[in-house]
């Protein structure tokens, strides 16, 4: 280790104030999930199958006794066969995820290759049932550290604003007409609460409009002051036919999810909708970082050489 990533670990004292805003904020969500009588399951680190994600990564692949195994980018696959097959309300995992994102997000200030997602999945529930959840969530939360972490915040100069409910909504189409690519970061600039932006065309899984082709019933949710986004989520596609289609639409190979179509191609799998929240990201923004890597005690960047 070099002699300044030591001294990082020797003289950052603010690492432990952040610590304890984290453990407060982990506690709260507990606490809050418990109240609403979910279900938490233990993360799945290895599987067959994972998330296809719909930006480029470099895929970790492990061979054991003869299969391939992957790790763990999301577990939306799992969660879907959780939910239908535990007959409960709802699930939530605090889920690792391993993301070898490319050299070329080195310069973020949002992205790490292992991180942590508040992952929930709702059996039957619609896209603004699970928005409203997550709201009365963040609210909590962010109610919970202001009330427990005061000195904390002090010393690291941050004034938590609790936001208020209903957050903005925004359509992805409209922003990106009106702003260009760059339409999330722009309006978290603009924006002091946060907000969602609805409709993105990505993964085979978020459930397609059915009275407009190529649109979707899926949202993410975005902090201010140009943090940007913090989950992503939507309701969920469950119908064999319907899921075979779209993989086959992206030029996906289906036997890549032989095992989650055979649940679906027997009728096991149940509306649903769901999202995965960026614990470190939460945290970033409750601190006021700039950097997502100043928050974390063992940093994985991006495109960066890693040391422990």
């Amino acid at each position: 280790m070099h002699g300044l990533e030591i001294e990082r670990f020797s003289t950052d004292n603010h690492l432990s104030l952040i610590f304890r805003i984290q453990t407060e904020a982990l506690k709260s969500i507990h606490d809050f999930l418990h109240e609403m009588d979910l279900v938490q399951l233990m993360p799945v680190i290895l599987s067959p199958i994972t998330d296809p994600l719909t930006h480029p990564v470099h895929d970790v692949r492990i061979s054991y006794l003869g299969q391939e195994l992957q790790l763990t980018k999301s577990m939306i696959f799992h969660k879907q066969i959780a939910i239908a097959t535990l007959g409960v309300k709802g699930i939530y995992i605090m889920s690792p995820n391993v993301r070898f994102e490319l050299g070329a997000l080195e310069e973020s200030e949002k992205h790490l290759l292992e991180f942590t997602q508040l992952d929930i999945e709702l059996q039957g529930a619609t896209a603004p049932e699970f928005m409203l959840l997550m709201e009365n969530l963040i609210i909590h939360v962010f109610s919970q550290v202001k009330e427990s972490c005061e000195k904390e915040l002090d010393v690291l100069d941050v004034d938590l604003c609790i936001p208020s409910k209903p957050f903005n909504v925004y359509n992805s189409w409209n922003l990106r007409e009106k702003y260009g690519s760059d339409f999330g970061y722009k309006i978290s600039m603009r924006e002091k609460d946060p907000f969602w932006i609805t409709d993105f065309e990505r993964e085979f899984y978020d459930k397609e409009d059915p009275h407009r082709r190529g649109h979707y019933i899926n949202y993410d949710l975005y902090f201010p002051e140009g943090f940007g986004e913090v989950l992503s989520g939507g309701e969920r596609d469950y119908e064999y036919k319907i899921l075979l289609r779209k993989i086959q639409e992206r030029n996906q190979d289906p036997t890549h999810f032989e095992h989650y179509l055979e649940y679906a191609k027997q009728g096991l799998l149940v509306p649903s909708a769901g999202g995965g929240l960026g614990i470190e990201r939460m945290i970033r923004f409750l601190t006021k970082k700039k950097l997502i890597k100043d928050i974390t005690l063992f940093p994985k960047v991006p495109g960066t050489r890693i040391v422990l």
